[in-house]
């Protein structure tokens, strides 16, 4: 009976470390949260094959563990040294505050498909067809300034 525990207690503490490293060192859904979740599951069922109370205290110790697991983590300072410490302190500016205006000439860079990008002026901008494809290096004219869009046409 104590190795039966010894041995639920080592699959459940696994368990518990992949759901960790799963969910503050990798990104996105890997094989820590599988395994995680496939050695929290058998387990579990080991724990309730045994009996329901040791199935209980299990269930309960695991997500007492894993809870602590967490806010230790949070609180810690292992976590600030992985994290991103950059600020982003830039903002973009619309067509028109870029001095983009209705009749400009320029010429598509890359092709039009409706979407591209093109300069008009001095300025590179994504500029949008109005209403056909339009090749690189065509001539173009804007025909409408919404916001961050350009609207061009051939010239």
């Amino acid at each position: 009976m104590m190795t039966e525990l010894l041995i639920l207690m080592i699959v459940m503490i696994v368990a518990i470390v992949l759901g960790l490293v799963e969910i503050f060192l990798l990104p996105g859904l890997t094989f820590a949260g599988i395994g995680g979740l496939l050695f929290a599951s058998g387990g579990l069922y080991y724990a309730y094959s045994l009996s329901s109370t040791i199935g209980n205290w299990t269930l309960f110790s695991a997500l007492a563990i894993f809870c602590v697991g967490v806010v230790w983590f949070m609180r810690s300072r292992s976590i600030n040294r992985i994290a991103l410490h950059t600020d982003v302190n830039s903002r973009l500016e619309s067509c028109s505050e870029q001095g983009i205006q209705v009749g400009d000439e320029g010429i598509a860079l890359s092709r039009l498909a409706p979407i591209g990008k093109a300069q008009i002026g001095t300025t590179i901008v994504e500029a949008k067809s109005e209403t056909e494809f339009i090749d690189e290096k065509t001539p173009i004219v804007v025909v409408r300034v919404e916001g961050y869009n350009v609207i061009v046409k051939r010239k």
